[in-house]
């Protein structure tokens, strides 16, 4: 794991300046270790505080008729106290996979224990956080840290998740690595994989650096990096990842930090997502949630002109609500781009939700948030009102099982049909 250490304390030299020795960064490292122990204290005082509230409502059940269209409707986006527009993602042109395989937000393992269905070598415990939705992972010791339910990635894929670090500059980088793993029961194999694309999240106190590393059927490439300002404001960071064959993005919030053509194996069967915590954190601890893979390379324009409907995912809507989430900017643009280049095509907006809720407040919602997303098409895209028509289908209409998380995001969605 020799080439894994040598890049961080590269982003340390980046970002201080004074550091000449290895050694000279791990006693910086150290004394930021000691810093700011009330900010964890006060987060983790907020966290004790929601345990109670988060287990009872977990006994009441999630399907609560009584509830305004479901406490997990279109979640998977980083909320704030200014919460970016969708102007600030322009340049944003993320598209999530046709369909949903994984949606993980930890709300079927209970808080303070370690979630049954990962894998690690370390240590870690399931906490709700005041202000965010699901539960989510938290971990601080150094280890490896593995989804066993994922072990399938196919040459098409996106991938998402939350992360939130609570005393950035006080502890080591993220390693987040797509890998070929030929021991699945021993996640930490993965340093050893023929093949695998890693990438570092090292946040720091007013930003953050990233490395990618990339090793193809046995042959190493080197490290390359780049920066972020990320965590500055401690709040949740939407990490995303999409692989088509051997093209890899990854984008930070709005930011693409990554388009490389050549980072994927066309020959390895990548069969793994596995985190490593590089060192410990005894005054911070890194946090993650709603996680999802989607799979299968969207095609709106065929879709559209030959199969005349088009099914997103990418669509998201804050909870409960039908304000559209800024992160949809490229699954928007990639159905206005073509309703550009074809001035004679008319759609209907139809909007599904998955079944928490009840049936009338269900279909009201999907209404409104079909409404939203022709709004924002007139609005962000100069698409006329004229060429859109709206209506819900509210739950009646799934696609999908309504008694897993995946089956119920897949059901959330947004059809766009030719009319």
């Amino acid at each position: 794991m020799r080439q894994y250490y040598s890049a961080f304390p590269y982003i340390f030299y980046k970002k201080f300046k004074c550091m000449k020795k290895i050694t000279l960064s791990m006693v910086l490292l150290i004394s930021f270790s000691i810093v700011d122990a009330q900010l964890l204290k006060k987060i983790k005082d907020k966290v004790d505080k929601t345990v109670d509230k988060t287990v009872d409502d977990a006994t009441k059940g999630k399907k609560d008729k009584e509830g305004s269209g479901g406490t997990n409707e279109n979640t998977g986006g980083s909320s704030s106290s200014e919460p970016a527009t969708m102007k600030t993602y322009s340049k944003y042109d993320f598209v999530p996979g046709e369909v949903i395989i994984v949606y993980e937000d930890f709300m079927q393992d209970a808080v303070g224990d370690f979630p049954d269905k990962w894998n690690t070598n370390a240590s870690g415990e399931t906490v709700t956080i005041e202000g965010k939705q699901g539960h989510w992972l938290r971990i601080n010791k150094q280890g490896v840290f593995m989804p066993e339910f994922i072990d399938s990635l196919p040459d098409n894929f996106t991938f998402e998740f939350d992360l939130l670090c609570d005393n950035p500059g006080s502890i080591w980088a993220l390693y987040t690595s797509v890998a070929s793993l030929s021991d699945r029961k021993r996640p930490e194999t993965w340093n050893t994989a023929d093949s695998r694309f890693t990438m570092t999240i090292a946040p720091q106190a007013d930003g953050a650096g990233s490395t990618i590393e990339r090793r193809k059927d046995g042959t190493g490439e080197a490290s390359t990096s780049t920066s972020t300002k990320q965590f500055a404001d401690k709040k949740p960071v939407h990490v995303a990842m999409w692989r088509q064959k051997e093209r890899m993005r990854v984008y930070f919030n709005q930011e693409k930090a990554w388009d490389l053509p050549k980072a994927m194996s066309p020959n390895a069967k990548y069969n793994a997502i596995v985190w490593w915590l590089q060192g410990s954190g005894e005054n911070a601890s890194y946090y993650m949630g709603n996680l999802r893979l989607g799979v299968g390379a969207p095609d709106t324009r065929n879709k559209i002109l030959k199969e005349n409907k088009w099914v997103t995912h990418g669509i998201l809507f804050d909870v409960n609500s039908d304000k559209i989430k800024p992160e949809s900017y490229g699954s928007l643009k990639e159905i206005a781009d073509l309703m550009k280049e074809y001035t004679d095509l008319k759609v209907k907006i139809v909007g599904h939700t998955d079944a928490d809720g009840s049936d009338a407040a269900n279909l009201d919602l999907s209404k409104k948030r079909a409404d939203a997303v022709k709004q924002s098409l007139a609005k962000e895209f100069g698409i006329d009102e004229g060429r859109m028509e709206t209506d819900g289908k509210g739950e009646s209409e799934p696609m999908d099982k309504n008694d897993t998380p995946a089956g119920k995001a897949n059901n959330r969605r947004v059809e766009f049909i030719k009319i």
